[in-house]
């Protein structure tokens, strides 16, 4: 079995694209989008499955002499470029997905739920790595369901404050009517209902 290299060796190796962090739970992306670096936060589940796979599956396919690439293929090797590209649309078109495209539908999905969690789009724009605000925006068209929630929860004339006793505060049909309509609506004297 090849030498086992420590994490630190692995996520910070020069001949790895990307540089995880572990301990600051961040990401280098080398010449991504636009061709540029930039530092991403990786979520705690992430880390912990890496984790996993530096002590328990990488050991197993590590070459020898080991150059710290992080992810290998089946027989050690390099990942291709566009490997997980295909794995992603072989998986979608398995699944019933009905959707084209691969890893694009993770960022979409990603940003897009970020932005409906209440996200501020500046920030969706770094993580992308978006140098153009407007390309972000792209993403922030948020469903009609989300929009009425909102809307629900924030508009003045609505949510919880403005309700009395459980019920939606709605005023009755006559309180709508104009004043000419509330005389007509208004009982006689004599002409009670006498049922």
């Amino acid at each position: 079995q090849p030498a086992r290299r420590n994490r630190n060796q692995l996520t910070e190796s020069p001949s790895n694209p990307g540089r995880f962090n572990t301990e600051r739970a961040t990401l280098l992306v080398r010449q991504g989008k636009g061709r540029k670096d930039r530092m991403v936060p990786v979520g705690e589940r992430a880390l912990g499955w890496l984790a996993r796979w530096l002590d328990a599956g990488r050991p197993q396919l590590a070459p020898d002499p080991d150059d710290g690439t992080l992810f290998l293929t089946e027989h050690g090797g390099r990942l291709r470029l566009d490997w997980l590209t295909e794995q992603v649309r072989r998986h979608l078109k398995t699944a019933g997905v009905g959707k084209d495209g691969a890893c694009h539908l993770f960022r979409h999905t990603c940003a897009t739920g970020m932005l409906e969690g209440g996200a501020d789009i500046r920030h969706v724009q770094v993580l992308l790595g978006h140098a153009d605000l407007s390309t972000t925006a792209v993403y922030a068209q948020v469903s009609i369901r989300t929009l009425q929630a909102v809307h629900a929860a924030t508009h003045p004339a609505g949510g919880p404050r403005h309700r009395r006793g459980g019920h939606d505060d709605v005023p009755s049909a006559s309180a709508l009517s104009g004043p000419e309509d509330q005389l007509k609506n208004r009982a006689h004297p004599g002409s009670a209902d006498r049922s």
